[in-house]
C-alpha cells in the first residue's frame, strides 16, 4: 500500500466545471493566511484591520508576480503555447515570484499612504506566510508535481507514469519534496509566532528577513531533492541560486540594522 498516491487533480465538478485540489489548497493558504496576519495586525501592531484593506492588491501582484516567474523560467514551453500562460487551475505558481511580487504590492502600498511603514508591512505578512506555503503545498501533491529523486523509503511517494520524467519512466516512488517543504514551513511559522513575542526588541523588517533566511535555506535543502527544474546555471538549479541571493542580502540588511 502506497503512503502517498495522490487521487486525482479534480476535486469534484459543479454543472461540469471542475474544481481542483489545487485550488482548493490555494483558496485555503490564502484564507489562513490573511486571517492570521490580521489577527497579528489587529493585537500586535498598531494597524488596525490592514490587512484586509491591502489584500487584493497583494494578492493580485502575488498571483501575477508568481505566474509571470514561473512562464519566464519555462519560456521554452510558453512560447509555443502562449494561451497556456493563463492556465494556473493546472498549476505553474512560483513562491519566489509571488514573494516579489507582494514585496512590490506593500512597497507601493507604503508609498502612496503616509500611514504605514514599509518595513512594518512586511514583517506582518512574514508571519502568516510560511503558514499559507505550508497549506499550499498540497496542492502540489494532488497535482503530482514537484517531486524528488527515486527512493524506496517508508515515505515514498507514488508518481503515475504520465508525469515522471522520461528518463525515471521506470520509477515509481520518489521523495515527496513538497512534504518536506510544508513541514519545513510550519516549522518556520512557529519560530515566527515565537519571536513575535520579541518584536520589540528587534528592528523593523528583521522579521521579514528571518523568515527570507529560514525560508531560503529550506529551500536549497528541498531542491537538492527535486528533479523537475528545467532552469540551471553552470549545473546549479535556479531557485538554489535565487534562494542564496535572497538568503546573502537578508544577512546583509540584519547586519547592517544591528551595527
Amino acid at each position: 500500500m502506497d503512503v502517498f498516491c495522490s487521487p486525482g487533480r479534480i476535486a469534484f465538478s459543479i454543472l461540469g466545471f471542475d474544481i481542483y485540489y489545487y485550488g482548493i489548497f490555494m483558496g485555503l493558504a490564502i484564507c489562513f493566511s490573511l486571517l492570521v496576519s490580521n489577527y497579528i495586525s489587529n493585537k500586535y501592531y498598531k494597524y488596525q484591520d490592514v490587512v484586509l484593506e491591502i489584500a487584493p492588491m497583494v494578492l493580485l501582484f502575488g498571483v501575477l508576480g508568481a505566474r509571470l516567474y514561473y512562464c519566464i523560467l519555462n519560456w521554452d514551453y510558453f512560447i509555443v503555447h502562449p494561451f497556456e500562460v493563463l492556465a494556473i487551475r493546472n498549476g505553474g505558481l512560483s513562491i519566489h515570484g509571488a514573494i516579489l511580487g507582494g514585496i512590490l504590492a506593500l512597497y507601493y502600498f507604503a508609498k502612496k499612504s503616509s500611514n504605514y511603514k514599509f518595513s512594518d508591512l512586511l514583517d506582518l505578512f512574514s508571519y502568516s506566510l510560511p503558514l499559507g506555503q505550508a497549506i499550499a503545498r498540497w496542492g502540489n501533491f494532488f497535482n503530482s508535481e514537484a517531486f524528488g529523486y527515486p527512493t524506496n523509503l517508508p515515505w515514498k511517494l507514488f508518481i503515475p507514469v504520465e508525469y515522471r520524467p522520461i528518463e525515471y519512466t521506470n520509477n515509481e516512488y520518489f521523495h515527496p519534496t513538497f512534504l518536506y517543504e510544508s513541514f519545513l514551513d510550519v516549522c518556520i511559522f512557529l519560530i515566527l509566532i515565537y519571536l513575535l513575542n520579541k518584536k520589540n526588541k528587534l528592528k523593523s523588517g528583521t522579521i521579514c528577513c528571518i523568515y527570507l533566511i529560514l525560508y531560503s535555506i529550506v529551500r536549497i535543502f528541498v531542491e537538492s531533492f527535486r528533479i523537475d527544474c528545467v532552469k540551471t546555471i553552470f549545473g546549479i538549479q535556479f531557485p538554489i541560486i535565487v534562494s542564496f541571493l535572497i538568503l546573502i542580502s537578508s544577512l546583509f540588511y540584519i547586519f547592517k540594522k544591528r551595527f
